[in-house]
């Protein structure tokens, strides 16, 4: 990575444990797409809810080249449960990223005879275009 692994942890004490935990499932993703140029992560345990015990929120900034991906994963009971599944949508949605950016993403061609419905940019200023049914 470029930029190196940012950290936070928010409403929780911080332990060598989770920041190492961090580090490692960070490591993970930059082998699924090399270009990674960072990432920053926030765990925080934003709510004391008597009945609903502990709960964690994680949320990722992926920082690729051209975009950044968020990912947000809410209310688990354990933070390494938490880390886990937002770590692992993360995956999925840099292996989609990196789909699209090789262009193995199919794209839908026209059919004979149709035509785009017009946009909002394409109607003179003070017509109003019909919802497409």
């Amino acid at each position: 990575m470029q930029i190196p692994l940012q950290i936070t942890v928010r409403d929780m004490p911080a332990s060598e444990a989770l920041d190492s935990h961090i580090r490692e499932k960070a490591a993970k993703l930059e082998r699924f797409y090399p270009p990674l140029m960072g990432c920053r992560v926030v765990v925080e345990m934003p709510h004391k809810h008597k009945h609903k015990g502990k709960q964690f929120n994680v949320r990722i900034d992926l920082t690729v080249p051209g975009s950044e991906i968020v990912i947000n994963h809410d209310q688990s009971e354990d933070v390494y449960v938490a880390l886990r599944d937002a770590f692992e949508a993360a995956k999925r949605k840099l292996e989609d990223y990196g789909r699209r950016q090789r262009g193995d993403v199919k794209t839908h061609e026209k059919r004979p005879g149709e035509t785009e419905p017009p946009s909002a940019e394409d109607a003179p200023q003070g017509t109003e275009i019909p919802a497409a049914r």
